[in-house]
């Protein structure tokens, strides 16, 4: 392998020279860094549902396919409903019978009552003309009871949307006979949508105390996140927790399924950092230019980590305070150089 030195030199010799040009320079900064996990999300629907049968039928018509879009309210099932037409004739006939014993017993009671107050009947009968009445309001209550059973039987018919959305699934037929209980359609709304996320076990922790996620999509749009939810349980296959996050998208461009990604901060430490346009890269070397007292230009090898908007870390090679050239190709192979490669002191011949 060559010597770092020699590599450095070379470079200076073989670069072309440049006209002078004003120097910019920015300091050795030191700040925080939180390092980010980032995981494949899946966005769902918040309300999502299939609508059962809740009464016995055949069914009559199917106003909505897959995939059509449906307004809260709309009907969306219709069941044959004679036999419910039926009952109900039958209730209201009942509350009309009862209705008219109970306006007789009433006014038997109240002709009792009159002559009872002047002692012309005996106790038994006016005990037993209250209690006749009693008996008869008793019955249209509950006839009143059967009408209101039956007129709900009826509504069950109209199967109807219990929030806007799309349809995703049929699960019956027109002609097909269903009972209570019986799936019929499932469907979503896209009104509301949140993201789901697997967390590693080992970043649980910082990331529920922290409570910092952030969703992008696939073009690096970031989206706007709301209420993050962590499951108090673990997957027993993967060992990984849930967290959830509401999303708030005003252009409705996100549909429920698409793939996104999560970055979840799981640790923070102090770092060094200069412009990621600082850095000179030749090889297996990298170097910056740092000024000295009299503002001379020093090539210096330092050791980098990440880069992060722009930044790049700095393990080795810097402190704090330094400047730093921001635009080290003004300076290769112009006569500002002063050739003294620095790392940790001059380089080697």
């Amino acid at each position: 392998m060559r010597h770092p030195g020699r590599l450095f030199v070379t470079l200076l010799l073989l670069m072309p020279a440049l006209a002078a040009a004003e120097l910019v320079f920015e300091r050795v900064e030191r700040s925080s860094f939180h390092e980010t996990v980032h995981l494949d999300g899946v966005i769902e629907a918040v309300q999502q549902s299939t609508v059962s049968a809740q009464t016995s039928g055949t069914v009559q018509r199917l106003p909505f396919d897959v995939d059509d879009s449906v307004a809260a309210g709309d009907l969306i099932v219709q069941l044959e409903d004679s036999e419910q037409r039926s009952r109900l004739r039958q209730a209201e006939a009942g509350l009309e019978e009862a209705e008219a014993v109970l306006s007789d017993a009433r006014q038997r009671f109240e002709r009792i009552e009159a002559v009872h107050e002047r002692g012309l009947v005996s106790r038994q009968e006016f005990d037993q003309a209250r209690n006749n009445l009693a008996a008869a309001q008793a019955r249209v209550e509950r006839a009143r009871g059967a009408v209101s059973e039956a007129q709900e039987q009826l509504s069950y018919t109209r199967v109807v949307a219990p929030y806007g959305g799309i349809l995703t699934e049929r699960h019956v037929e027109v002609g097909e006979s269903v009972n209570p209980g019986q799936p019929l359609l499932s469907g979503l709304s896209l009104e509301q949508l949140r993201v789901v996320v697997d967390l590693p076990q080992k970043y649980a922790e910082l990331a529920r105390t922290e409570r910092q996620a952030m969703v992008t999509l696939t073009d690096g749009r970031v989206l706007e996140t709301g209420e993050m939810t962590f499951y108090p349980y673990a997957d027993p296959q993967t060992h990984t927790f849930r967290l959830r996050m509401r999303l708030s998208e005003p252009n409705g461009s996100l549909f429920p399924g698409m793939l996104v990604k999560v970055g979840v901060p799981v640790a923070s430490r102090e770092a060094l950092w200069v412009p990621v346009s600082s850095l000179i890269h030749r090889s297996e070397l990298r170097a910056v230019f740092v000024l000295d007292d009299q503002d001379r230009p020093r090539l210096r090898q330092v050791r980098t980590g990440i880069r992060d908007n722009g930044r790049l870390e700095i393990l080795a090679g810097l402190s704090e305070g330094e400047r730093v050239v921001n635009n080290p190709s003004e300076l290769v192979g112009s006569d500002r150089l002063n050739p003294v490669i620095e790392s940790g002191g001059e380089a080697n011949p």
